[in-house]
């Protein structure tokens, strides 16, 4: 026996005449006829009693569905010769173009060799229709065909017919509705199940799965419906395995969502808190995740849509090397990432300088990082590149320096120095936020200032906080230079005027305006 028809020609053969009086040709023109409603001629290709009996026409249609749903016939495969097949182990005459298997019974479909009105053509055999009869009987749409007006049983698209064109859409929107429905139940038997527990995690878990099980029932109820359909092989095989994709989506989306719940507890967690430097692992480790999901989902979708996964893989690890080069930037920003989530030396919201460049910390993704200016302006930096820079982490110090020089006027006395002195230490041991390592020092006689170095640190890790410190005891040391009875120098310059002794000596500031020198200026003016 034969095998069933399966595989086409293969590509680049050159094409075979086919005889009008060969097995090709009568079940080529029996689609066709059948396809075109004209069942009674159709019928001529059945073997006598059914080609001649009242039914015949519809017998003709029963025989035509059942090859179409059950059987994918492959014309290519089908000889082309007048006398068919001679290599097999049927008897001449005799020629199968394949098995029905549904239902798990194996009957073969055969064509024989008989004389119709005085021609000699291949038709159906009376076996093959007798059990095309029982077959088409056991059909689930065979009552509705049985009465839908003969418009709605002619052949549409990819041979589909009308009603089967009006029923798809139908129930997909019906099972879209009850999906949902089935969903909201699913949540609340769920819920009821989680609100004995006593964390929160399987609660949000819950929450975020409604989607997905709204798409995963109505999946499942599509595969409940798609068999009353009764496609053709071809169109029920292409419907299954969009259904199939569907469900790998549903199943991966849940996925995708149970790893946002994760990452959310992972944060809330204490150990999290304590240890700032996992929570850019957590992202990252997140991101990745996701990735993976994503790449597992395109390979379904791929795999579904009948590509060779295994062919792939195998032409990537031929061209592993143009692959590796025209990936090298990708993989060389997302190893950069793994590095910054590893070393962590900022995180999101710290501020950063990089090179010169100064900013907020907004993204850390795994191709770049963004970092938000003073200007507001966002810089964007590869990760690649950013792990091999000098990062200067502002928001890592426990403590902000405060460094500042008070030039008081050279008419300052010892005295008033010491009392200034003494005064601005005052001001900052007394500031409840003062690190106590404070330095006070009279560092110089500059050219026109008596210079003091103030540093000190202020306990607080907020810019816009040490600010306002800042503010108050600058506010404070002027309090101290006044009542010290001194006051702050402005920088100027001397000017002698040679040759005219009897000119007094004139002092020029650098905001312009001069002066007659005064007998208590000192050396600077």
């Amino acid at each position: 026996m034969k095998p069933a028809a399966s595989a086409a020609v293969a590509e680049g053969q050159d094409p075979v005449d086919v005889a009008p009086d060969s097995p090709r040709a009568a079940v080529r023109d029996f689609l066709e006829l059948t396809r075109k409603r004209r069942d009674a001629d159709a019928a001529l290709y059945m073997e006598a009693p059914y080609s001649t009996a009242p039914t015949a026409p519809t017998t003709a249609r029963h025989l035509q569905t059942v090859l179409e749903r059950e059987l994918a016939i492959d014309l290519d495969t089908i000889s082309p010769e007048s006398v068919g097949k001679t290599k097999d182990d049927l008897p001449a005459g005799v020629d199968e173009i394949g098995i029905l298997t549904s239902g798990g019974t194996h009957d073969p479909v055969r064509l024989v060799t008989r004389t119709v009105r005085g021609t000699r053509r291949w038709v159906f055999s009376r076996s093959t229709i007798d059990r095309t009869e029982a077959r088409y009987a056991q059909l689930r749409s065979s009552w509705l065909e049985e009465r839908l007006p003969p418009f709605w049983l002619g052949a549409g698209p990819w041979g589909l017919r009308w009603w089967q064109w009006v029923a798809l859409p139908a129930l997909a929107l019906v099972a879209v509705m009850i999906g949902r429905l089935l969903a909201t139940l699913s949540r609340g038997v769920l819920g009821r199940v989680v609100a004995h527990t006593t964390n929160d995690f399987d609660d949000e878990l819950v929450d975020r799965s409604t989607a997905p099980l709204a798409l995963g029932w109505g999946v499942l109820l599509g595969f409940l419906a798609l068999p009353w359909l009764d496609l053709r092989a071809a169109a029920g095989e292409t419907v299954g395995r969009i259904l199939k994709t569907l469900l790998a989506m549903a199943f991966l989306w849940g996925l995708m969502r149970s790893l946002d719940v994760v990452k959310g507890a992972l944060l809330r967690a204490p150990r999290a808190a304590a240890h700032p430097s996992a929570v850019g692992l957590i992202d990252i480790g997140t991101r990745l995740a996701k990735l993976l999901v994503a790449a597992i989902g395109v390979t379904i979708v791929l795999s579904q849509l009948g590509y060779s996964v295994t062919g792939m893989v195998a032409g990537l690890g031929i061209g592993g090397l143009a692959v590796a080069l025209a990936f090298q930037k990708t993989g060389e920003n997302l190893f950069g990432s793994i590095a910054l989530g590893v070393d962590q030396p900022f995180r999101v919201g710290d501020y950063v300088s990089v090179d010169g460049i100064a900013g907020t910390v907004e993204v850390i993704g795994l191709r770049s990082t963004r970092l938000r200016t003073l200007d507001r302006t966002l810089v964007t930096i590869p990760n690649g590149k950013l792990a091999d820079m000098k990062i200067e982490s502002y928001a890592a110090r426990d403590r902000i320096r405060l460094f500042a020089v008070l030039s008081l006027d050279y008419r300052t006395t010892p005295a008033q120095m010491r009392q200034v002195l003494a005064g601005v230490e005052a001001v900052l041991r007394a500031h409840p936020k003062i690190w106590p390592d404070v330095i006070i020092r009279f560092t110089a006689l500059a050219n026109s200032s008596l210079d003091i170095e103030v540093m000190a640190w202020f306990q607080t890790q907020t810019f816009s906080e040490f600010q306002t410190y800042r503010q108050e005891v600058l506010l404070d040391f002027m309090d101290v230079v006044r009542e010290a009875g001194t006051s702050f120098a402005f920088p100027t310059q001397t000017v002698h005027l040679a040759g005219e002794p009897d000119l007094p000596l004139v002092v020029q500031g650098l905001d312009g305006f001069t002066r007659p020198r005064r007998p208590h200026d000192g050396p600077g003016g």
